[in-house]
């Protein structure tokens, strides 16, 4: 099957499901914001996934975005004057020509600039069209689908029939020096195809445009570039052209500005105060498109690697909403304006899967501290969770693992305790079991970081403080959260070799917090182990969940029958359910149907935003994740390190009715790869193992050890006072703000 046929079918599969769904695809039915709906306008179509302009690029922003988005093309001419759609005024970074035409390498001056680089106005459109392939220019994304379609001319993308459609105007200064003149290509194009906005960053030539288009059909826009670039025809910097508002209104209806314009982002990558660019400019009546959005490039540490959330700071604030935003991610701009904007206040329906909590909101604050669950009660969480770790002298508290490595400071004080520990993990770590309370209290908490170059709100680096147990459960019960989880770690090696009982401390403080006597908040007992989980039976309120840590393809009946015996739920990872090669999926297993089948519960973990965690079918949205494992695979819960992202979609609309202003559709395994040439696309995994009944079953727990230690057991009931007074914040109900405000405040003491 050809690429094109293989595009045809995905774009019509896509279809079908908006179909399938009764989406009533009518632009203006439902007005979301104050006046006119923002305009997505998709730079050479879905550039986020394939190479710009190319036709796959342009039918699937279609299949996939808002109805009334606009195509842009970035106009460039031929040496024979046909008008092509690239980015930048050299073609070698979004073409393979310089491997077509090696020695061709050219100079030119553009724009006062010296520039190098293979240049469209050398080459006729036989050349280009008949040799040259168009690639991927930027290097994060994938390159599978290079080399895959020729350069799309100005009527190949028209030829699609958008449902509006955007010239932008690159090099009008460049092309007319070189005996080219863009004005007249596009006059001549007014009169065959609709062209709803023309653009260009050089006055000359909107100006000489004045009188030569409708102003009904279409709308001259001015595009601004950097702050200290040039504008050609003024010689002035754009920064200062900006200050003239109603000197652009002479010549434009609107201006299209780099987002830093409105939305100040600072060195720290942390938001600045926004401008009053936006209300400035709609007070001269002067419509505003924000530029530079993508979803795979890293933005400000505010919008926590949520992309919706960057929309919604533009189109959904008090103070302004820009006019429309020009995108690489047309479907995310689509979900973020059809689905998400203005929905603050919609709650969730009946039936929806659990958003659960790993360590809180630990995305945004250090994980499982007073800071992240109270995050996560904001954000919506409806249950949180503590995974319990022992100190030396007996107190049970809230962290993610007994190894004090990760999410402590503990390294800069206690190294000299670092040690092996077979039992837990291969390699060394300074553990919770080995310092006494009072020492980990001198500790700070760390945020956790997935990979390196993707830090999680630096500034709160080390903010929160640590909670015990008692603290957690009694924060849950003020708080009102709709259930707890209880996940209980490496019982059998604390009991046998610290003389420490973790059952038993989990059952006593339950108990003492009456969670044993109540059904109106949800107890979820998790376990790597069932003889922990057999521990819990004699409590029929409490839901028993199996975590399971090792990826298997299939859930034999068998081993379902026998996990039944002891859980409740099992918790299970992404490739778990969903398998991925090469960052394509490439599957959904029958697991989650074997599970509930047998009327267990199934949790998926741990879903992040980082899009760097994310297979290319999500388009580098976690929103389109969470809608493939609720939707399109009916979890029955999702344990996340961001609730606040999952209760969006949660709450949304789109999620919420019947016929949703914008569909956010869950992936369908192996589609996208199925677009990749057979020829180049990555050797096929070994399949997973099939979940063994024989492991399903631990040992029974040994009893507990007498060890002396040299400070006498602490009562959990008891906290030591030097612990945090976590019941009095949330009795006190500081708003996240105060605390952020507190938190602030003593940084800058």
């Amino acid at each position: 099957m050809s690429f094109d046929l293989k595009l045809i079918g995905y774009v019509h599969y896509h279809a079908y499901l908006y179909s399938a769904y009764q989406v009533e695809f009518v632009i203006h039915s439902v007005i979301l914001l104050p006046g006119k709906r923002p305009l997505v306008i998709a730079r050479g179509g879905f550039t986020g996934m394939f190479p710009e302009s190319s036709s796959f690029a342009n039918q699937m922003a279609q299949t996939l975005s808002l109805p009334d988005m606009a195509t842009l093309c970035n106009l460039q001419l031929t040496k024979d004057g046909i008008g092509i759609c690239l980015s930048g005024v050299t073609l070698d970074n979004s073409t393979n020509i310089n491997l077509v035409f090696p020695k061709e390498k050219k100079n030119y001056t553009v724009n006062g600039k010296e520039v190098s680089g293979w240049f469209s106005l050398d080459y006729t459109s036989d050349q280009l069209f008949n040799n040259v392939s168009l690639v991927q220019n930027v290097l994060s994304r994938s390159s599978m689908f290079d080399l895959q379609a020729p350069i799309s001319t100005v009527e190949d993308v028209t030829g699609i029939k958008p449902a509006q459609f955007w010239l932008n105007v690159q090099y009008d200064t460049f092309y007319t020096q070189h005996k080219h003149s863009p004005a007249t290509f596009v006059q001549k194009a007014l009169r065959f195809m609709g062209i709803n906005y023309i653009s260009s960053p050089e006055i000359g030539f909107l100006k000489s445009m004045v009188g030569k288009v409708n102003k009904v059909k279409t709308k001259l826009i001015f595009q601004v570039l950097g702050a200290d670039e040039i504008e050609p025809t003024t010689n002035k910097k754009y920064s200062s052209l900006l200050e003239d508002l109603a000197s652009i209104k002479s010549y434009a209806s609107g201006i299209l500005v780099p987002k830093e314009y409105i939305l100040p982002v600072k060195a720290d990558k942390y938001l600045g105060a926004p401008t009053t660019l936006v209300s400035d400019a709609h007070k001269q009546g002067l419509e505003v498109y924000a530029s530079g959005f993508s979803n795979d490039l890293i933005s400000s540490y505010n919008y926590s690697y949520d992309p919706s959330q960057e929309y919604l700071h533009f189109i959904d604030n008090s103070q302004f909403s820009v006019d429309g935003v020009l995108t690489d991610f047309p479907p995310t701009a689509s979900e973020a304006i059809g689905c998400f904007a203005n929905n603050k206040q919609v709650k969730p329906a009946k039936g929806n899967p659990l958003i659960i909590t790993k360590n809180g909101a630990s995305g945004i604050y250090p994980g499982a501290t007073d800071l992240a669950y109270q995050q996560a009660v904001n954000d919506g969480a409806d249950i949180i969770d503590c995974s319990v770790q022992m100190s030396k002298d007996g107190v049970a508290f809230c962290l993610d693992s007994a190894d004090l490595m990760g999410a402590t400071t503990v390294i800069t004080s206690f190294i000299s305790r670092s040690t092996v520990v077979q039992e837990i993990q291969p390699n060394a770590g300074v553990f919770s079991f080995d310092l006494t309370w009072s020492e980990i209290q001198t500790l700070k908490p760390q945020i956790a970081t997935v990979f390196k170059d993707f830090p999680r709100n630096p500034a709160y680096k080390n903010s929160g403080k640590f909670v015990t147990l008692a603290e957690f459960l009694e924060f849950a019960k003020a708080k009102g959260a709709s259930g707890i989880l209880i996940n209980i770690q490496n019982a059998a090696y604390l009991a046998s070799k610290k003389g420490l009982d973790i059952v038993g401390s989990v059952t006593t403080a339950l108990s003492n917090a009456t969670f044993d006597k109540q059904s109106t908040q949800s107890v979820l007992i998790q376990s790597d182990d069932t003889s922990v989980l057999s521990k819990f039976k004699s409590v029929p309120t409490y839901k028993r969940v199996l975590y399971i840590e090792e990826r298997v393809g299939d859930a034999p009946k068998q081993s379902v029958e026998e996990i039944k015996k002891y859980a409740d739920a099992v918790a299970i990872t992404r490739g778990t359910i969903i398998e991925v090669t090469a960052y394509f999926t490439t599957d959904f297993t029958s697991v989650v149907e074997e599970f509930q089948k047998a009327n267990i519960s199934v949790y998926v973990y741990v879903l992040r935003n980082e899009y760097i965690t994310l297979a290319f079918d999500y388009f580098s949205d976690p929103i389109v994740e969470i809608a493939t494992f609720v939707t399109g695979i009916g979890v029955d819960g999702i344990i996340t390190e961001y609730p606040g992202t999952a209760s969006n979609y949660i709450r949304s609309p789109c999620t919420n009715t019947d016929k949703p202003e914008y569909n956010i559709l869950p992936v369908e395994a192996g589609s996208l790869l199925s677009l990749v040439p057979s020829e180049v696309q990555p050797p096929a995994a070994a399949p997973l193992p099939p979940l063994d009944s024989a492991d399903v079953a631990d040992p029974p727990l040994p009893p507990v050890a007498n060890i002396s230690t040299a400070s006498s057991p602490v009562a959990e009931a008891h906290p030591p006072s030097a612990s945090i007074s976590f019941a009095n914040v949330a009795k006190m109900d500081l708003s996240l703000m105060a605390i952020m405000v507190l938190s602030l405040l003593s940084m800058l003491n």
